[in-house]
């Protein structure tokens, strides 16, 4: 991570830069003092030994009386190099020989006289320039007490004071520690960008790396690892921290794989499935619940049960609906209830919803969740239509087997028979009469059963060109007695042209016997059927209407609804000829809709798309 290494790289950088200024800082103050200390001690030393020298020759020279040898000896000492001033001072302060005429008969502080060791200080002279000044007592010795008296009463004779200029110690002693820091600062420098190099080659690179591989696999990327050289600490580190991640990964893929093992497990229930927590999220579902509601699967999962199942923004109120959820959450019983979800696409579904709860542990706690499993009515429908088809073709194989075959044998011998007779002689009139009779009645028991049989043939699998007039004439064809044991009239209104569409015939054929004999149930004291046929705008329209006793308008929303019947002809229904119909003609692109008035009869008008050249050649 940059900003990590940069981070570490500038305390780093700053906390070496602050050490080495205060260091040098105290190093250079210590420096400046020992070593002005130590040159102080030297020059001490080197004066006190040319005092010494020099005091014996004034001594010598004031026991000889000689003040002009002394005065010289004084004079020509304070014109060395360095040297600034040369005093003789009395006891009392006052100066009676200097290097420097003005200087003498001058006072100085007696503290500054009084004493009788050699010393050295740094002071400022009469002048008020920085000096080093030794002070150098004379001593009364026995030579010199006929001058000065006693030696007890005057242990002191004078002061020999002698001023060397500072300013060249301190520069010395500032040039040195310049000197000696300047090579410590290079010292410093050089470690310092050593110890840069080595923690950034060592210390930052490596923690980069950690930080980067971190961020990595925050973001998912599970295959990211850090890039490991050596065998030090942070090489073993980054070794571990691969191992970890190696293990996350692993882990995270068998996860993965568990959750689309069970995901693809509930995807194969044709039935939708989907488990919902207590605040009515949609925690999983299925690929036959995301194909019943028509939504994105991705999109729905954490979504509202009830957005996803009746299209509402709040819970589903308790007076309309019976929610599993409240019902589990009151009693903890599996429950079956019937509802009407809404599908994304606005249209209504029919189904049957088994709920049950399921108890998990999460976070140590334990929770109760929902697991509803829902079917599609009208998947039931169509099985139960296939059943039907399948019971009927069994019908239609046993009538082709007992009927057509032993009437088709009939027929044979019936014309072996008029062949015969003619061979042998005109037969008379009413034999001729009586035997054409019975094969054009042959003949139609023969165009029924073929009727049949088609009706109940096994959908194809791919669709075919279905003439709908004639499968209304079949059907109707099939419906006569019927009709006429009812007391119902039917009239039939067709165009000249023929209407067709791309369909399974048996399915369509299905689809009008439905239709009719639903009209049939309507009229169980008799009536008129009307059955229209129009080509419009590209749309085959058949209209069925009858003069029955219609239907409420509290019962219309319902009617094609599964397993719903209100026959006016007393008889209990299996609810689902009108469900069977709508799933039909839904299936090819079309609508079935009604109108109806009670005591008036209902009109049923189906509309389906026409056959076209292209769609016949597709």
């Amino acid at each position: 991570m940059a900003w990590l290494g940069n981070s570490l790289n500038h305390k780093f950088t700053a906390a070496t830069i602050a050490g080495f200024l205060v260091s040098s800082v105290v190093f250079m103050l210590l420096f400046l003092t020992f070593y002005q200390e130590e040159l102080k001690q030297e020059r001490a030393q080197a004066v006190r030994e040319v005092n010494n020298l020099l005091q014996s020759s004034l001594e010598n020279a004031m026991l000889k009386r000689d003040l002009a040898g002394l005065i010289y000896i004084v004079r020509h000492l304070g014109k060395q190099p360095n040297i600034s001033s040369v005093m003789i001072v009395n006891p009392k302060g006052e100066v009676r020989f200097a290097s420097r005429v003005e200087d003498e008969g001058r006072h100085l502080p007696v503290a500054l006289v009084t004493g009788e060791k050699a010393h050295t200080l740094f002071t400022r002279d009469i002048h008020g320039r920085e000096v080093l000044r030794s002070v150098n007592p004379v001593h009364n010795k026995p030579p010199c007490q006929q001058c000065h008296g006693p030696m007890q009463e005057h242990p002191v004779n004078g002061i020999l004071l002698v001023d060397y200029d500072a300013t060249s110690i301190r520069q010395q002693a500032r040039n040195t520690t310049l000197m000696l820091m300047g090579a410590g600062s290079l010292i410093v420098i050089v470690n310092l960008i050593g110890g840069w190099w080595f923690i950034r080659r060592f210390i930052l690179k490596p923690v980069a790396s950690l930080s980067h591989t971190s961020q990595a696999l925050s973001r998912g990327e599970l295959s990211a690892r850090v890039d490991t050289e050596g065998n030090d600490e942070l090489a073993r580190l980054g070794q571990t921290f691969n191992q970890m991640a190696e293990n996350l990964q692993s882990h995270t893929r068998k996860l993965d794989e568990g959750k689309a093992f069970l995901q693809a497990m509930i995807d194969a229930i044709p039935d939708g499935v989907r488990i919902i927590d207590m605040d009515y999220n949609m925690l999983l579902v299925n690929k036959a619940f995301v194909e019943q509601a028509g939504y994105n699967a991705e999109a729905r999962v954490g979504g509202k049960c009830y957005a996803a199942s009746h299209g509402l923004d709040s819970p589903c109120p308790s007076e309309l609906y019976t929610c599993p959820l409240v019902e589990l959450r009151r009693s903890g019983e599996p429950m079956k209830v019937i509802h009407h979800h809404v599908c994304e696409s606005g249209d209504s579904l029919d189904v049957e919803v088994y709920a049950a709860p399921m108890t998990v542990v999460s976070e140590g706690s334990e929770n109760m969740l929902v697991v509803e499993a829902i079917r599609d009515l009208s998947k039931e429908v169509r099985f139960t239509h296939e059943q039907r088809l399948s019971e009927l073709g069994r019908l239609a194989a046993g009538v082709a087997h007992e009927i057509y075959n032993p009437l088709s044998s009939m027929k044979l011998a019936l014309h072996s028979l008029m062949l015969s007779m003619q061979q042998n002689g005109n037969p008379p009139a009413e034999v001729a009469y009586d035997l054409a009779i019975v094969e054009e009645e042959m003949d139609q028991c023969i165009h029924i059963t073929d009727k049949l049989l088609r009706l109940s043939a096994t959908p194809l699998e791919k669709e075919e060109l279905v003439d709908i007039q004639e499968v209304l004439t079949d059907t109707l064809s099939l419906l006569r007695w019927d009709a006429e044991q009812a007391g119902i009239d039917i009239q039939k209104h067709f165009p000249d042209a023929c209407s067709r569409v791309i369909a399974s015939s048996s399915e369509i054929r299905m689809l009008m016997l439905n239709l009719v004999q639903n009209a049939f149930h309507a009229m169980p004291e008799g009536g008129e059927l009307q059955v229209f046929v129009e080509r419009l705008d590209g749309q085959i329209l058949v209209r069925i209407s009858d003069t029955g006793v219609g239907i409420s308008e509290e019962e219309l929303p319902y009617i094609f609804m599964p397993f719903f019947s209100r026959r006016a002809d007393g008889v209990h229904g299996t609810g689902l000829g009108l469900s069977i119909s709508k799933a039909i003609v839904e299936a090819y692109g079309g609508t079935l809709s009604v109108t109806s008035r009670v005591g008036q009869g209902s009109s049923f008008l189906v509309s389906l798309p026409e056959a076209t050249e292209e769609s016949t050649w597709h």
